[in-house]
């Protein structure tokens, strides 16, 4: 009888996405897998060769029948495995257990599942196999004159937070990268912005309705490389946790820019947060987003939870 052999249950898929972490993953790939291999964990590495591969990468190697996926790479490598995972038909996808070992430049899901940056202690990770069941944001959007849907497992940003991550996402595809990188543009894209109006309805009651600085919707806490605009989120808990800055004096805006790491920004005066199942945000003129890092379309959005839907690794997470 011939056919597909099948796949030990305990075998892992570590998809590597050899250019994050400004070419990172592509440098430390081949040492990774030896201490994979220093710890008997089985595995075969797959590299991705275009953005978005690793969504199909994960497909095809969950109908092989894949049931451990670990990332090597960032937060956008991450997303897109797990866009996989939930596009595929051949299992249910909390069947799937995914991890991470960090080579990316922010790296930000990590710091809230307690994830070490050092490869070794996050493959210590894999083994001990400690998981959580995590929610997922789920946003819809315009792309062009389409309309498109797009999971989350961190942290999505609209207004200045996506001009930011688009400028940021240019230097990355030019081989330049890292929180530095970004920081310099929270400065930089200040006097180019023009603020947008914006109607935000979170579970069905009007909250918000004028000029728009910057909205964040949050699964977990941090974003952009350590920061913390979303600080209450909780990866669990089947809420949206929304961080809304209305317009501004930019100076301001410069003033401030340290609360964006402790995350006392949202205490600001200017400052709002919303917590809810479903957060629509209109607009008049066109508001971009990015999720994850990673630059999308643009209004109008609608978000909603998936709770406790992804099977994660993880090891001492953040608290509130």
């Amino acid at each position: 009888m011939t056919g597909t052999p099948e796949i030990p249950r305990d075998k892992w898929l570590i998809v590597v996405n050899p250019n994050a972490g400004v070419g990172k993953g592509g440098r430390d790939w081949q040492g990774i897998s030896q201490l994979l291999n220093a710890v008997n964990i089985d595995h075969l590495c797959v590299l991705t060769e275009h953005r978005d591969h690793a969504n199909r990468i994960a497909m095809e190697f969950i109908r092989e029948g894949y049931r451990n996926i670990a990332v090597v790479g960032g937060d956008g490598t991450l997303n897109e495995v797990v866009n996989g995972i939930f596009s595929q038909s051949s299992c249910d996808p909390s069947e799937i257990t995914v991890g991470m070992i960090p080579v990316g430049s922010g790296n930000d899901w990590c710091r809230t599942f307690g994830i070490p940056f050092d490869y070794k202690q996050a493959i210590d990770m894999l083994v001990q196999r400690k998981t959580i069941m995590q929610d997922l944001g789920k946003v819809t959007y315009m792309y062009h004159d389409e309309q498109r849907t797009r999971l989350f497992v961190n942290v999505a940003g609209m207004g200045y937070d996506a001009l930011v991550a688009k400028k940021t996402n240019i230097q990355k595809d030019k081989g330049k990268g890292g929180p530095l990188v970004y920081l310099y543009f929270v400065f930089a894209s200040l006097f180019q912005f023009r603020f947008p109006d914006a109607v935000i309805i979170v579970d069905d009651r009007e909250m918000f309705r004028g000029d728009l600085f910057s909205m964040n919707a949050g699964i977990c806490k941090f974003n952009g490389g350590g920061m913390m605009q979303v600080p209450f989120a909780v990866p669990d808990d089947g809420l949206l946790d929304v961080t809304l800055i209305r317009k501004a004096s930019k100076v301001l805006v410069i003033r401030y820019a340290t609360k964006l790491y402790d995350g006392t920004l949202v205490n600001l005066p200017f400052v709002s947060t919303y917590r809810g199942k479903t957060i629509s945000l209109t607009s008049s003129k066109k508001i971009y987003l990015e999720v994850d890092g990673e630059s999308l379309g643009h209004t109008p959005f609608t978000f909603t939870i998936q709770p406790k839907c992804l099977k994660v690794v993880y090891g001492e997470m953040v608290k509130s």
